[in-house]
């Protein structure tokens, strides 16, 4: 795992890179990665994201005040396929923050092949409702709410 620069002056802060192998059960009968694998492999990137920032999800969840986090909309634009053994590099890059939801940039990369990029929005949610990002976090991000 390695921190990462931001890619263009719009990100207000460095992001976080994993490494992901693809194993038979991502992929569909050709061998080639089925489409809603990304899925998992990007959300396992957000969430190291955080774990990096040494914030445990655990530790949030936890307690009267558990928050967790939902995807509330992502976009994304499938460029390359990747294939069964492939080892792909997941980028995350969080860019905005506003009240209750943050917005991240990701990609999924085979060497320096550019194979997925999404832009997610996720809320913070604790109780069935919308809540406040927490200042640890969002200063841990290197975003300021907007």
């Amino acid at each position: 795992m390695t921190d990462l620069q931001p890619r263009s002056a719009d990100h207000k802060s460095a992001g976080h890179r994993i490494s992901v192998r693809v194993y038979y059960e991502d992929t569909d009968f050709s061998g080639v990665v089925y489409h809603a694998s990304y899925l998992r492999f990007m959300e396992r990137g957000r969430t190291e994201l955080i774990r990096a920032l040494g914030i445990e999800q655990r530790e949030l969840f936890d307690g009267d005040a558990a928050l967790g986090f939902a995807v509330r909309r992502m976009t994304i634009d499938f460029v390359r396929p990747a294939v069964m053994d492939d080892l792909l590099t997941v980028e995350t890059v969080p860019t905005l923050a506003r009240g209750a939801t943050m917005e991240l940039d990701q990609r999924v990369l085979r060497g320096e092949e550019v194979l997925i990029t999404a832009q997610v929005k996720v809320a913070c949610v604790g109780g069935g409702k919308a809540r406040r990002i927490p200042d640890v976090l969002r200063q841990r991000l290197g975003l300021e709410i907007v």
